[in-house]
């Protein structure tokens, strides 16, 4: 599972055989330069959403709640979530958080919304919870977010991401249920892992130290700019063309 935001990029990453794309709303940080993902709104991740599922046929394309989406009430929690699934194209929408969302999470998947559940560090809490780091390091922490997970799948999610929780932690939740974790900063036990696109790619300015880069694009799209920029102004781009319908002189 990766994160995409747009078609072309989408489409790169299910050609390569990555199975679940998410459209995040970390599109706020990664992309779109917000200092966290707290501005991105639901018309934008639709935006975004319907990118990503013009680019794509195979992969199952989830589109993330963004702040206040969900929180608010159950009826408004359905309404954007229909647009995200009718306007946007999403298959499933990602909800962050545990008990105060179990009724909603239920709710929609009784009228046939598929919902991925979000535990451990939940970035659109991130003001209340005094910055980005690891979560349910404490034993009542973890056992907070134990008995989240089990209520989540009862409530009906067909998948959970951890997010920056102990290793052990998430192995014991990845056991604990039947349904798939998905883990991100949470060690290898999981079953499945999940990274923003941006970052294992090398294009954000700063990474989380649980990110490999498996790319260092930044270097490649900056070298090529400059590249660029040295032949337009030398005169080597565009070279001069010979005029229709002419031939080339031959010594």
């Amino acid at each position: 599972m990766l994160t995409a935001y747009d078609a072309v990029m989408a489409g790169l990453f299910e050609r390569s055989g990555v199975d679940v794309i998410l459209v995040g709303d970390s599109v706020g940080m990664a992309m779109l330069g917000y200092a966290s993902t707290i501005p991105v709104t639901v018309d934008m991740m639709v935006h975004h959403t319907q990118a990503v599922v013009r680019g794509t046929s195979r992969a199952l394309i989830v589109a993330d709640m963004p702040f206040l989406a969900a929180q608010v009430s159950v009826s408004d929690a359905i309404a954007n979530a229909e647009r995200l699934v009718q306007e946007g194209g999403a298959a499933a929408v990602k909800i962050e958080g545990g008990q105060p969302m179990i009724d909603t999470v239920r709710r929609l998947v009784e009228i046939g919304i598929p919902v991925m559940g979000h535990l451990g560090l939940q970035p659109q809490s991130v003001h209340q919870l005094g910055g980005y780091r690891q979560r349910a390091v404490e034993r009542g922490d973890a056992d907070r977010l134990l008995e989240d997970a089990r209520s989540l799948e009862e409530a009906g999610v067909f998948a959970i991401v951890l997010e920056s929780i102990p290793a052990d932690v998430a192995a014991m939740a990845t056991r604990l249920l039947s349904i798939p974790t998905i883990g991100i900063g949470a060690g290898p036990s999981c079953d499945g892992q999940v990274l923003v696109g941006p970052d294992m790619l090398g294009l954000s300015s700063q990474v989380p130290s649980f990110v490999r880069l498996y790319a260092r694009l930044a270097e490649t799209v900056g070298s090529a700019a400059a590249t660029y920029v040295r032949d337009v102004k030398d005169g080597r781009f565009p070279e001069q063309a010979v005029p229709a319908g002419t031939a080339p002189v031959s010594e």
